[in-house]
């Protein structure tokens, strides 16, 4: 498996254990954000997550509403054809309605686990495929949601290179369908990706994507995750990569770049079960054990080591200073939209390197 196949989605299998089924009719709530020349001058996307303190990730957003002009809670699943999960939390209309009243638009994320093989089959059956896609619009119907996310991540790391090929023409033509459904009911349609990049994201046919989507998300992170090796979770070399491919073949207004707000704890010489940390825990792990901020100016991420046991740890991180690091090569592709994973994980300053100061 390779090296970016260890994303976000390796970290929430036990948290997925968690997921509530939606029953019962949902009733829509406060009509949509309009699309105000305010929220357009906005250049900011964020995902809030359902787990850990929902409320102050809430909060957060709600803080830098003049920057974001999204927040896509991380709220649902598709487990087969017409069933979704809303993970705890999903749907809630004080949170949908607050960020509504901030001028910001609510388009949820949905993801999926059926992984290659199974995703396969769905994609090109047209039966199936319909009934899939009805599920997705009655889930943008059913709270004043301005659109939905795609984040289809486990049909894109498992299954071989067959299977991962088939998904890519057949998840093309999902997105052209979702998406002028959504259109038609006035509803915008994201997407978001892996990096096409050493060999990675090869499910994601990005032209194809690019011409249907209103925006392609492209998660700048798990470069180095936590099932491999210790190392830089994105890295200005990469960043040059995928941007080259990204803008060679979408629009660059499309695109945004997500940038990571955390780290991966790894136990040196060993691969794989790296401890997880926010930007806050990383530093206050470091305050702690007494180590020295150290700054990987070819990589543009700040790690730092210390020792536990007797054995020796290395912390990779995300910060200001490496948004800072980083932003220059968005600019040079001519991409403005950028994105963060995760809402309440961030390095507060990285709001100020957002806007450019």
């Amino acid at each position: 498996m390779d090296h970016v196949s260890g994303n976000r989605a390796r970290g929430w299998l036990a948290l997925l254990l968690a997921a509530v089924t939606l029953t019962g009719p949902l009733t829509p709530a406060a009509a949509a954000t309009p699309d105000t020349t305010e929220a357009r001058r906005r250049t900011v996307s964020a995902w809030l997550p359902y787990w850990g303190d929902t409320d102050a990730a809430y909060r957060d957003a709600l803080r830098h509403a003049s920057q974001l002009h999204t927040v896509s809670p991380f709220w649902y699943q598709a487990s087969d054809d017409t069933t979704l999960t809303g993970h705890h939390g999903a749907g809630r209309r004080r949170i949908i309605d607050g960020l509504h009243r901030a001028g910001i638009k609510v388009v949820p994320t949905v993801t999926e686990t059926l992984g290659a093989d199974r995703m396969a089959a769905l994609l090109h059956d047209p039966e199936r495929r319909r009934a899939h896609l009805d599920t997705l619009l009655d889930l943008a119907a059913s709270r004043s949601y301005d659109g939905i996310d795609l984040d289809y991540e486990a049909m894109a790391v498992t299954g071989d290179r067959h299977a991962r090929d088939r998904v890519r023409t057949g998840y093309r033509t999902l997105v052209r369908e979702l998406c002028a459904r959504l259109h038609a009911r006035d509803k915008e349609c994201v997407v978001t990706v892996l990096a096409r990049a050493r060999g990675t994201g090869t499910a994601f046919d990005y032209a194809h994507l690019g011409r249907s989507a209103d925006r392609i998300r492209i998660m700048g992170y798990d470069l180095h995750w936590s099932g491999g090796d210790a190392g830089p979770l994105s890295s200005t070399d990469w960043y040059d990569e995928f941007l080259r491919y990204a803008t060679d073949t979408i629009p660059p207004h499309k695109i945004e770049v997500a940038f990571p707000g955390y780290g991966w704890d790894w136990v040196t010489g060993t691969t794989g079960h790296a401890a997880h940390l926010t930007w806050k825990e990383a530093e206050a792990l470091r305050a702690r054990e007494g180590a020295d901020y150290l700054f990987d100016t070819a990589s543009g991420t700040p790690h730092f080591t210390y020792r536990k046991d007797g054995e020796e740890h290395q912390v990779w991180y995300q910060d200001a200073r490496g948004v800072r690091a980083h932003l220059p090569l968005l600019r040079a592709y001519g991409v403005r939209g950028t994105g963060l994973w995760a809402l309440g994980f961030e390095d507060p300053d990285v709001w100020a390197a957002l806007r450019g100061e």
